[in-house]
């Protein structure tokens, strides 16, 4: 375990999660499920597994003020800095530039800042596993699966194939990778039994991530060579962010993981969720007699099933079902809760739109 570190993305921008989730405060840094804040309790879930001097943070240069204040006993030396954000591919491969520079027999293990855990006991018996694949099989890029417990359209799947050989019987070989898949498909997967929720939790050794990038994207490859050369100069923030304007944006998992070989799921029941819309939150919340939750003071009457959120001033919500409703000081959402996922689309629109001062 002494080779083993937490990796924790936090660069992304919650764009689903708008009108509360601005640049300036993106979805990580919001109590949206309780207190804390979701990369105050990712940090904190990860303090059971590891020692606080192995958890490392890789974010976006505009959120460094953002992670001082909700994390002010978090080392800036353990802060590796994306000048802006380009994805997950580019993402995880400067931090295991970083932590292959500092230990080349580094074991990573990279989890999203923003997702919710109910178990940590399980979860961390299932991180200890994986720790063990990978010592034990240094090729192996192992992920970690979700047992979906219903046909969700909003998370993207991964296919088992056949037994891992190992202590768990809960590895197996990937087959395939399915992106959010519409209903009538997501309906086909679940009745299946062979499909699993893909979580976005990784782990692999730091060197062998960055062959399979050597191998599957040369344009970050060549980035990455570039930015090692600077490591331990007072150049290397000016060469990341020049490579950061050459290389192109890319996910890990269509950069590497559906074309890699050695990819092994280990099938986790945890407690889940990626909190991933407006629509994540309602279910995880607890609900009312009427089905509905209701945040501060907005005033209902015959409301079922929704998702009210005020901001402070008064607003009234009278004969409505299944909405989400989410009141800020300059911008109001109303939508349907069972389309919640295309909140994605009024930020976008806001930003050809001109209206930055919205986003």
């Amino acid at each position: 375990m002494e080779n083993t570190y937490a990796l924790i993305m936090a660069g992304g921008v919650g764009s689903r999660f708008w009108p509360r989730s601005r640049k300036a405060l993106p979805k990580q840094y919001l109590p949206l499920l309780g207190k804390e804040t979701l990369i105050q309790a990712v940090c904190h879930r990860l303090q059971v597994f590891l020692p606080t001097e192995r958890i490392f943070i890789v974010s976006t240069k505009s959120q460094l003020p953002l992670l001082k204040e909700q994390l002010p006993w978090f080392k800036s030396s353990r802060l590796i800095v994306e000048p802006f954000g380009k994805n997950t591919a580019p993402c995880i491969g400067l931090a295991a530039l970083h932590l292959h520079y500092l230990n080349p027999e580094a074991i990573m293990i990279v989890l999203p800042s923003d997702h919710l855990i109910n178990n940590t006991e399980k979860f961390t018996e299932l991180l200890d596993a994986a720790v063990r694949i990978v010592s034990q099989h240094p090729e192996a890029l192992v992920t970690i699966g979700i047992e979906p417990t219903y046909p969700a359209t909003g998370y993207g799947y991964i296919q088992r194939g056949e037994e891992f050989s190992t202590a768990s019987n809960r590895a197996f070989r990937v087959r395939a990778f399915a992106e959010k898949p519409t209903q009538e498909v997501a309906e086909q997967f679940f009745s299946t039994g062979e499909f699993l929720w893909n979580s976005g939790i990784f782990v692999w050794r730091a060197s062998t991530i960055l062959q399979n990038i050597d191998a599957l994207i040369p344009d970050l490859s060549a980035g990455l060579r570039e930015i090692r050369q600077a490591m331990g100069t007072d150049q290397l923030a000016a060469v990341t962010e020049k490579v950061y304007k050459q290389i192109h944006s890319d996910s890990i998992d269509y950069g590497i993981m559906e074309h890699a070989s050695n990819v092994i799921v280990l099938e986790g029941n945890f407690g889940w969720s990626d909190v991933g819309s407006w629509e994540e939150v309602y279910n995880i919340c607890s609900k009312d007699e009427d089905g509905n939750v209701i945040i501060r003071d907005p005033v209902v009457r015959n409301v079922k099933n929704s998702y009210i959120e005020s901001s402070g001033r008064t607003i009234a919500v009278i004969g409505v079902e299944d909405l989400i409703i989410v009141d800020t000081p300059d911008a109001l959402l109303i939508c349907r809760r069972d389309q919640s996922q295309d909140v994605k689309w009024v930020v976008e629109k806001l930003k050809h739109s001109g209206l930055q001062k919205l986003l």
